[in-house]
Formats: C-alpha cells, structure tokens, sequence
C-alpha cells in the first residue's frame, strides 16, 4: 500500500506543495483523497529535497490542506489498451465517455512511448490514398510520413481532418488500417461533429477517438496527443495495422504547454512558450513511423492553426522543422469558395517522389505532378499581371495560362467534403486540364505519357 502523506503546505490554483516525501519521482502519478472520500488525480512536476510541487488534474476546490491525503502511485501515467479500443470515444486521461463499459486492457502502456531507435526505422514510400486531388495528386501522403496540415482560425480544417480520417486507405491491400483521432481544447460543437461525421459513414468501426475539450484542465490536455499515440504504437506495432493518427489542434496543446511552464515559473522562450517547446513536440511527432521487422506502421497528421495566418510563428516553425513537409490552407481560396482551401504552391510533401510512379500510383504521376505544379505558378504570376496591367497587355499564351489557373483551383483543388477520388481520378482530372494548353508547352512531361495520355 502507498504510504500517505497528510502534509500538503499550499494549494495554488493547478499546483500543490507536499512536504516530507520520500522516494517520489518526477512525473509519478498520485492520487488526493479529500475529507469526503473523493479521489483525484495528479503528477510530479518538480522534487526538491523532500518537498515535491504536484499537479492536479481536476480542480482544486474543496481540497482541505490540514485533512487531505496524498499517495503517490510509483508509476507514471500508463494507458490500458485492447483491440475493442477500436470505436470508441475517450477523453484526454483515457476514461470512455460514450457511455459503453470500462476497456478490458491486454496490456497497460506507458503515455510517453518509447522512442523509435533511427537504426531501427523503415524508409516511408507506400502511397496512401485520402481521396483528395490536391494531396494525393501533388503533396502525396506517404505511410509512415508525418505531414501536418497549417491552417488558420476560422478556416474548415475541422472538415478536412473528418474527410481525411473517413476516406484514407491503403490501396491494394487487405492489411487492417485504423485511424487514431486525437482532439484537443476544442469546443463541443467541434467534438460532436467528428463523432457524428464518423458514426454517420461508419468510419468511427475502425476509429479511436480522444477528446480534450476546452474546458477541460490544461494538464489532461498535454497528455492527450500521448494517449493517442499510445494506443496507435499498439495498434501498429503489437497488432499490425497501419494506423492514421490526426491530431488537433497543435497549437491548444502549446497554449497548454505555456499554462503549465508558466504555472511551474519556468524563463519562458519565444512569445512565452517555453525554451523546450521543440524537445517537447519531437517527442509526440518522432513517434510515427515504420519499424524494422514490424509490419505496421504510424503516419501522422498534425493540424495547427497559424496565431494570426503567421508561418514564422514558434508552433508551425517548429513543427515544420521536425516532419517532413506541410499542406497550407488558404484564406483567398477559402473566400472564393474553393473547398479544401489547398494552397498548393507552398505546400509540400517532402517524401512524395518516394510514394508515387509505376506499381504504386501510376508512371505519368510524376511527370504531370511537376507539370501542374509549373502551369498553375505560370497563371497565377499571369492573372497578378492581369490585375496590374488590365488583360490586354497579356499575350495569348498568358491568357490561356491565367484560364488554366482558375479552371485547376475549381476544379482540381476543389472538391467538396464529401468527394473520394481514387488516383485515377485525380491524375485524369489533371491531364483534362494540361489539355487546355498546347502540346509543346508541356516540356516537363516525357513523350510517351503524352502520346498516350494527351489526345485521349
């Protein structure tokens, strides 16, 4: 039995102080029992001496300093994690709250993950399939990748993150795919528009979900995205599956992050997040990934809102940094009306040429890819000129260029949320497209796709 201490000094608003303690480590589980026979949870943030400063996970009030008792657990927080996980909704500490039973665990897992040996890691380059043209087409989805999506408020990445975790696949294959669904400091409203959007196409059978709402205390927030992971390091790892697993939104998890560095007094870094905010990100983003010898694999979607549209900020440079390209959303898009806001100049997906050609996507993808990529730079720089000089100071060609430009936003990029195009699709669509220009303006395509593909 934990041995109890009745020695709490002061409580100050998330944190305690606990004297005397012996033995106690850093980031241990404990457990407050209150005068009235309640129990609430907390963590080791700090040990000096015999005094440790412990963070609750529930609020503070009623917690008497002279009738409270504390035990601390000797573990650190652990995740009881079985295959019936699969389909049900949790909240940020792990607990169901669809209203079904308790999880029967197969096994209990350590939150913080153990992290991936580089020698031990397989190249990501199997294509995944979302269904959507301006990803699978142009910023391709590798497994094993992590490809964050940085979007801004008010823009429908909320949309995009359901339509992505409804349609992703792996194609030509039978292997079980799961996806892992981590939500944090969002509203209700959000919340219960990815429960409803995945139970009402059925997706939510091979989903796990866990919900951190804003009003839940910022301390369940930051161990959120480690549940997730968790639970998808079980799925892929012990279980074979190649898990999807979103996360979002990044940015309430450093706002978190900054609540709690505060709290503890630590010199905060840029804009007051704290100094090892990039450490801190690392470990959840490292995680994802192919193992040697295991066949199932974790790839990552990330999704952040931009604080005021900046991609210099702490959070999406950082995040930038640690994966492996990034898809932006675009507030012009999205004010005309073109459904994923995909701005697909800056955006980039660093291991797409290892994902797509013969045998995994099809032989002209490469080639159309970097020709879509040329054409709509061409028409955009037109149709600014356009808006300078007035049309008639363009030439033909430039016209033809600047029409290009709107016909690939409306009918390439967007889509709508509910469309699913395999990459049949999306590679057609673009050829229907590069048919607007002439032949000879297509050098970055080979001779013999254009033979067989553009006078179809």
């Amino acid at each position: 039995m934990p041995k109890e201490y009745r020695t709490i000094q002061e409580v100050a608003g998330p944190l305690m102080m606990v004297k005397g303690v012996e033995n106690v480590a850093f980031d241990e589980l404990g457990e407050i029992e209150l005068v009235n026979g309640e129990t609430r949870r907390c963590r080791v943030l700090e040990i000096n001496g015999d005094t440790a400063m412990v963070q609750l996970f529930e609020s503070s009030t009623g917690i008497n300093l002279s009738n409270s008792k504390v035990r601390f657990l000797g573990r650190s927080m652990e995740l009881g994690v079985s295959e019936d996980m699969l389909g049900r909704v949790f909240d940020g500490l792990g607990r169901p709250i669809d209203g079904g039973p308790d999880i029967l665990p197969d096994a209990r897992m350590d939150i913080n993950g153990l992290p991936m040996n580089p020698a031990a890691r397989n190249y990501p380059q199997e294509f995944i399939q979302t269904g959507i043209s301006a990803i699978d087409g142009l910023n391709t989805l590798v497994r094993g990748q992590k490809l964050p999506i940085f979007s801004a408020s008010g823009l429908p990445h909320a949309n995009l993150a359901a339509q992505i975790a409804r349609q992703a696949k792996v194609r030509g294959t039978t292997e079980p795919f799961a996806v892992v669904f981590a939500a944090m400091g969002i509203t209700f409203e959000e919340s219960n528009f990815f429960v409803q959007s995945f139970k009402e196409t059925g997706a939510i059978d091979r989903t796990v979900m866990f919900v951190n709402l804003a009003n839940d205390p910022a301390v369940e927030r930051i161990s959120t995205p480690r549940m997730a992971l968790t639970a998808a390091e079980y799925l892929a790892f012990e279980k074979d599956m190649h898990v999807l697993v979103i996360l979002t939104d990044i940015t309430n998890y450093a706002d978190a992050l900054r609540e709690v560095s505060a709290a503890r007094k630590e010199v905060p870094g840029r804009r007051g997040y704290p100094g090892y905010m990039y450490t801190d990100l690392a470990s959840l983003y490292e995680r994802a990934g192919r193992q040697k010898g295991k066949k199932g694999s974790i790839t990552m979607i990330p999704i952040l809102t931009m604080p005021e549209d900046d991609k210099t900020h702490p959070i999406p440079d950082l995040t930038g940094y640690i994966t492996e390209g990034q898809i932006i959303l675009s507030r012009d898009l999205y004010r005309k009306g073109v459904t994923p806001p995909i701005d697909v100049l800056p955006s980039l997906s660093r291991l797409k040429d290892k994902g797509i050609g013969a045998g995994k996507t099809r032989a002209d993808h490469g080639n159309t890819m970097n020709q879509l990529f040329a054409a709509y730079a061409r028409g955009k720089e037109a149709k600014e000129l356009m808006v300078v000089l007035g049309e008639a100071a363009l030439s033909e060609m430039d016209k033809l260029y600047a029409k290009f430009a709107d016909a690939f936003e409306n009918e390439y990029v967007s889509q709508g949320y509910d469309a699913n195009r395999d990459i049949e699709e999306t590679l057609e669509i673009g050829w229907d497209l590069l048919r607007i220009l002439p032949r000879s303006e297509l050098k970055r395509i080979d001779d013999k796709y254009l033979d067989q593909y553009y006078n179809k």
